[in-house]
């Protein structure tokens, strides 16, 4: 009988033992799995979601080489200090998700357009387009400076000796040429073409939204100096986004051309569909006159689109002065408002 107990005895102790060293073996299992390699057995279910570093684009390589008109510039490093000095690179860097340092004065009264003022706080004015102050751009220690040739070709060697200096062209009918310069010139190319490729998305889901509006006639008029307007023709910043869109023009006005200036004998030329009309506020009021002394002669309250109720006053800095990629989208926001509504 002893004997037998005996045996159950140590087979039973034989098994605690086992039981034992099995539960010790698993956790050097574990351990093994969390600070090596895991094996099949171990590998959880769902990966674990990737560090901010691996989900995050790559940067584009620097250094980089921007061509434009006037020649080749060769730009270090990304740049984070740029001054800009025509209007339609303002918002072409803001849409890019760059705030400039340094920008020119608006056209008009304001220093900045007021569709713009809240994302350009605390940046420095460094002059307007004509006359872009030197001193104060190369006070601001700029590592990129954006400029258009026909306004300051004369400075171009000035300004590249403050800063590598990238130079856009005079483009009236097709902002989103120039706009492919800006991306380039920060570096963010793949950025612009994403956002080129956004607004011809919406142009093409105008078009099939318009149906027969389509063919809208659509007068472009702006209030510019004393008793006389320009009438905007298709080479224009308005003319080119309506030919984007493609909308129609009145037959005066579809010429491939910038824009005439015309006196109150020619009114009758303004005629359309729809008309929208802009004026460029200054500091005399002039311009604020001459739309009001406009509006009140028999020829312009006898256009049959002053009759229906369809000539809307837009605003000045978005439909032309600064002739930007926001500004564009603002315009078509505008156009869906008036003619798909």
């Amino acid at each position: 009988m002893r004997t037998k107990k005996a045996t159950h005895l140590f087979t039973a102790l034989m098994l605690v033992l086992l039981l034992v060293l099995s539960a010790c073996g698993g956790g050097n299992d574990n351990s093994q799995g969390t600070g090596g390699t895991p094996s099949a057995s171990n590998t959880p279910a769902s990966s674990p979601k990737p560090t901010e570093s691996a989900t995050k684009e790559p940067e584009a390589p620097v250094p980089y080489t921007v061509k434009h008109i006037m020649g080749d510039t060769t730009i270090k490093q990304n740049p984070k200090r740029v001054v800009v000095l025509v209007n339609d690179a303002v918002e072409a860097l803001l849409a890019l998700g760059i705030k400039p340092v340094g920008m020119v004065k608006a056209w008009g009264v304001q220093p900045m357009y007021d569709h713009l003022k809240g994302q350009l706080d605390g940046v420095t004015i460094v002059g307007d387009e004509n006359q872009p102050n030197l001193e104060a751009i190369a006070a601001l220690k700029p590592d990129l400076i954006i400029g258009n040739k026909l306004r300051q070709e004369k400075i171009y060697d000035q300004l590249s000796s403050i800063a590598p200096t990238v130079f856009s062209v005079r483009t009236n009918s097709d902002t989103f040429i120039n706009f492919k310069v800006y991306a380039e010139a920060v570096n963010k190319k793949a950025e612009g073409e994403k956002k080129l490729a956004e607004f011809d998305k919406r142009a093409e889901d105008f078009k099939k939204k318009a149906g027969d509006k389509i063919n809208t006639k659509v007068s472009l008029v702006r209030f510019y100096v004393e008793d006389k307007v320009r009438v905007y023709y298709n080479d224009t910043f308005p003319g080119g986004i309506l030919k984007k869109v493609g909308l129609s023009r009145p037959d005066t006005q579809n010429k491939d051309t910038f824009a005439d200036i015309i006196g109150k004998e020619r009114i009758p030329e303004v005629e359309g569909d729809i008309l929208f009309y802009f004026t460029l506020e200054e500091e005399k009021g002039i311009t604020a006159k001459t739309e009001k002394a406009w509006q009140e002669e028999t020829l312009w309250k006898n256009l049959d689109v002053v009759k229906k109720g369809k000539a809307y006053k837009v605003n000045d800095g978005i439909w032309n002065s600064s002739g930007g990629i926001i500004s564009a989208n603002l315009m078509l926001d505008e156009l869906e408002k008036y003619i798909l509504k």
